[in-house]
């Protein structure tokens, strides 16, 4: 039993964590868009699902095990991707690969994370998923795909909701815009909570460490932005994603899809599932949440493509609610940062813990006995 009595539930990893990191890194993870509607738009109308309970059913109990590409799962949800994990708390990449490797999970690592495609292919045993930002380049597209290859990958992500920056407020204000920079209330901060400074002096300054092979040497924090911009081009078509689709020959997920006409698109241009997901509502304030989205979706394609969802996502009923409104899969992010920020090396297993205990014990009240039991229980 990993479980800390202290932190039953995502929220009280998140206090933890406010308590323990500088505010910028907290405000980093935490945050949405513009005014944060988003943000808290897809939480509360995935909440607003409801499942019936069917008590009187002869009931053998849950089997939480979910197949995805291939492969049997122990439960249906996995780690989302996430940029300048290292940020938010030292190693927590290898942390939560390791957690997701030991608790057979997915683990999706993004390009601009702070450890490398092969150290958590590792550390995964060559299970982790690569989630890939488009280059602007052609050469360093293929030279990361040939690395997310070779390191045994098995499904490549592809993200389609960043065709240009989020508007983020609180980013600015702390100097993690683009270009970043390093104000002196960042530095006042980060003495302020000494185990993540310590933690942090140990394992260096966080770098993108996908892209230090093809980066200029000694580049400063305005170099660096400048670098990323140039080097990045978020927007996807047919003729940017065929020829991904030709050179990946393993399953092949578009990250970010916010509408029915975007998944039909997908669907014929080969794509083998779907994430629905607005970035967490880092991207876009206007926008719908994501579980309106899948229903949408799901509603029109189930039979089609493998149709998974990430945003909003907290807690155990939280993926029973996803899962009841069409989605085969859920990947968390958030969730899992909180706990490490909360908890170091022990926080991933922890956050694993509870939304395991949480989802079986909503199947056990449904009397649902597998995972794919919860569309027959959502209300209206």
């Amino acid at each position: 039993m990993t479980s800390d009595p202290r932190y039953p539930s995502v929220d009280d990893l998140r206090a933890r964590a406010r308590a323990r990191i500088p505010r910028f890194a907290f405000e980093y993870l935490d945050g949405g868009c513009n005014e944060d509607v988003n943000l808290a738009r897809n939480t509360s109308e995935l909440r607003e699902l409801q499942l019936r309970p069917h008590y009187l059913d002869a009931y053998k109990g849950a089997d939480l095990r979910s197949e995805l590409f291939g492969h049997t799962y122990d439960a249906p949800f996995g780690v989302a991707p996430i940029g300048l994990q290292g940020l938010v708390w030292p190693r927590s990449p290898e942390i939560l690969a390791r957690a997701a490797r030991d608790n057979n999970l997915p683990f999706i690592l993004s390009t601009v994370s702070t450890s490398s495609i092969e150290t958590i292919s590792e550390i995964s045993e060559g299970r982790a998923w690569f989630q890939l930002y488009r280059p602007k380049e052609d050469r360093l597209r293929d030279a990361l795909i040939m690395r997310a290859r070779e390191a045994g990958c098995p499904v490549l992500v592809i993200l389609c909701d960043v065709p240009t920056f989020g508007y983020r407020p609180r980013d600015i204000r702390n100097g993690l815009g683009l270009p970043p920079r390093m104000t002196a209330r960042n530095v006042v901060q980060m003495f302020g909570r000494p185990a993540w400074a310590l933690q942090s002096l140990a394992a260096g300054r966080p770098g993108f460490a996908n892209l230090e092979p093809y980066m200029p040497e000694g580049l400063d924090l305005e170099q660096l932005g400048t670098f990323m911009d140039e080097t990045f081009d978020g927007r996807l078509d047919f003729e940017r994603i065929a020829p991904i689709r030709d050179q990946w020959k393993g399953k092949l997920v578009l990250k970010g899809v916010a509408s029915v006409e975007d998944t039909e698109k997908a669907i014929g241009m080969g794509i083998d599932g779907v994430i629905v997901s607005n970035h967490g509502g880092r991207q876009l304030d206007a926008g719908p949440s994501s579980i309106r989205t899948l229903c949408e979706i799901a509603e029109a394609f189930a039979d089609r493509t493998t149709i998974m969802m990430d945003s909003g996502i907290r807690s155990g009923p939280d993926i029973a609610r996803a899962m009841a409104a069409g989605a085969e899969f859920t990947f968390l992010g958030r969730a899992f940062m909180y706990g490490v920020a909360a908890l170091g090396n022990q926080g991933g297993r922890h956050t694993i813990d509870i939304l395991t205990r949480q989802f079986q014990q909503v199947l056990e009240q449904l009397c649902c006995e597998r995972p794919g039991d919860l569309p027959s229980r959502l209300l209206g």
